[in-house]
């Protein structure tokens, strides 16, 4: 039993979790709120967790509903359920229990969280079912769960609609749209010929890399729009922002150069949190906003 509980931590992905970072965005901007109620933190916690259950229940559903085409993947068919090393029957019992947590505890966050947590978790059943064989509508769906993450985050918090960022939305769904481009991108060319994503068929690699482009523009665009605004520096009470931009800029760029880096087969997302200049840069970022939020 204890075998297969690992296995199944397994399947919802640890690595995938850093994803969730977006659910807990929203308190680190929201400064005067976390300045006068440090205890937004835990909510913002809480939120986090309930999204790495909904997104784990979800992972282990799309293994079980994929497990054949898994099994023909060069290496998916490494994961536990592909590989014969999770049960099916263990492994929904796992995704059901991983659901009923993340509703107990989005329960005490408040009802538009919950709200959009239950939408988060519509659209990726939906994507499982049905939404990730259309082409670019997939993409556009993993935007969105980027989106509802963060704005589930501010619900989390209680911001009012009028105190969220919309630069900041329209900065996550690019740079979420960005990330999912090149996860097309990636498979379209490592897997060219294969059947284990029907969707791949309709994507080609030099059109990915023109949409790729253009939306890297723009999400360096939306980000230095939000940066240099006066309502970003008005809220702040400073305007160093625009000192995080290099930054963003480095982050995609070297997104970029691991995606064609020759040679490696695996998930470019994986690729990117094991790449030194990655992570350091990710860092620097951090500490540069936490400076600037709160410095």
């Amino acid at each position: 039993m204890i075998s297969q509980a690992r296995q199944i931590v397994a399947t919802m992905r640890p690595a995938q979790w850093v994803k969730n970072v977006f659910v807990f965005a929203p308190v680190v901007f929201a400064s005067d709120h976390t300045r006068k109620d440090p205890s937004l933190i835990l909510y913002a916690t809480a939120a986090t967790i309930v999204f790495i259950l909904l997104a784990g229940a979800v992972y282990i559903f799309n293994d079980i509903l994929d497990l054949e085409k898994d099994r023909q993947h060069p290496t998916k068919k490494n994961r536990p359920l592909a590989a014969g090393k999770l049960a099916v029957p263990n492994a929904a019992v796992g995704a059901g229990l991983a659901l009923a947590a993340s509703y107990l505890v989005g329960y005490f966050l408040g009802w538009r969280f919950l709200l959009a947590a239950s939408g988060y978790l519509v659209l990726n059943f939906a994507y499982s079912t049905r939404l990730k064989k259309v082409v670019y509508v997939d993409v556009l769906c993993i935007a969105t769960g980027f989106l509802l993450r963060i704005l589930a985050g501010c619900f989390a918090i209680s911001l009012a609609p009028a105190e969220i960022s919309y630069f900041l939305i329209a900065c996550t769904f690019l740079i979420a749209s960005f990330l999912a481009l090149a996860k097309r991108r990636h498979e379209a060319a490592v897997l060219e010929g294969s059947d284990t994503r029907d969707v791949l068929r309709d994507y080609d690699v030099r059109h990915l890399d023109v949409v790729m482009t253009i939306v890297a523009v723009l999400t360096i665009g939306a980000y230095g729009l939000y940066a240099f605004s006066g309502r970003t520096s008005g809220y702040f009470g400073n305007h160093r922002m625009p000192l995080t931009i290099p930054f963003v800029i480095i982050g995609i760029v070297e997104f970029i150069r691991i995606l064609r880096r020759p040679g490696e087969n695996g998930s470019p997302t994986d690729r990117m949190l094991r790449d030194p200049i990655f992570i350091i840069n990710g860092v620097g970022y951090a500490a540069m906003v936490v400076w600037v939020v709160y410095g």
